[in-house]
């Protein structure tokens, strides 16, 4: 699964993302465990978190305060850290366990909205930069026995984010620029179409990419959750937040219903 965490100031400011999120984690089979792929902790290596009760991370600055009062207390799973490790050696990609790493905003904000209880096992896994698209989509296929064994595979990230067209006054319910649909149904459909070439080379072939994406690590994670997954291909549309930040959602698999923001 892809999820689009937006802006630190979801939980504050949840517009039309927090419904779909919460219908995310309902519609979906509840999971034994969770492996979270975020942009917000980048590694010069492949590294596992092991920590059995990770902190919740407040890594960003310039936001509301009362952002910093928020915790997630969920359990973390150092076996399933190991496994993650062991599946990764298998497909030669080393990765060392960290047992001190924490849930950075971008694996905590969604989960807030999509399993508010934080009762499920949470283990990020680190984005090893640099790292390609091809690169991404590969350690989540390394990983996705573990999708038959009951564990999501969560990438996490934004399905369009340049955050230099943000700008103070801006809110959640600003009109969307005409850009940012153009760029994420050519996205949509190259995933529904299977066209793993077109997909890895987005940033040339995708209409507005660069736009969109200045720089790609907020899109890796979708490229980790498609390796993950199977089947079928959903989009989730959860609207435009700021006029420039898409946070909708995709699955991989036939098991969770469309639970798209209604038109």
């Amino acid at each position: 699964m892809f999820v689009s965490h937006g802006s630190p100031m979801l939980p504050l400011e949840p517009g039309t993302a927090a419904p779909v999120l919460r219908a995310l984690g309902n519609a979906s089979p509840r999971p034994a465990g969770i492996v979270a792929f975020s942009p917000h902790w980048m590694a010069r290596r492949l590294c596992v978190g092991a920590h059995p009760r990770p902190a919740t991370v407040h890594d960003f600055a310039g936001f509301d305060p009362a952002l910093n009062t928020l915790k997630y207390e969920v359990p973390g799973d150092p076996a399933l850290a190991t496994r993650v490790a062991d599946l990764l050696g298998q497909q030669g990609l080393k990765a060392e366990l960290d047992p001190a790493r924490g849930l950075d905003h971008g694996i905590w904000v969604p989960l807030l909205f999509m399993y508010p209880h934080a009762d499920i096992p949470v283990v990020p896994l680190a984005m090893p930069w640099p790292l390609l698209p091809q690169q991404a989509w590969e350690l989540g296929r390394a990983l996705r026995p573990l999708a038959s064994q009951g564990v999501l595979l969560l990438g996490t990230g934004s399905a369009t984010h340049n955050l230099r067209e943000f700008h103070p006054a801006a809110r959640t319910d600003d009109p969307p620029e005409p850009y940012v649909e153009a760029f994420v149904n050519w996205i949509d459909d190259a995933l529904r179409a299977g066209d793993l070439p077109a997909l890895f080379d987005y940033r040339r072939r995708a209409p507005h990419a660069v736009r969109a994406h200045p720089t790609d690590e907020h899109l890796l994670p979708l490229f980790f959750a498609l390796g993950a997954g199977g089947g079928t291909v959903r989009r989730h549309r959860a609207g435009v937040h700021y006029g420039m930040l898409s946070m909708d959602a995709w699955t991989f698999g036939g098991e969770v219903p469309d639970v798209t923001l209604p038109a």
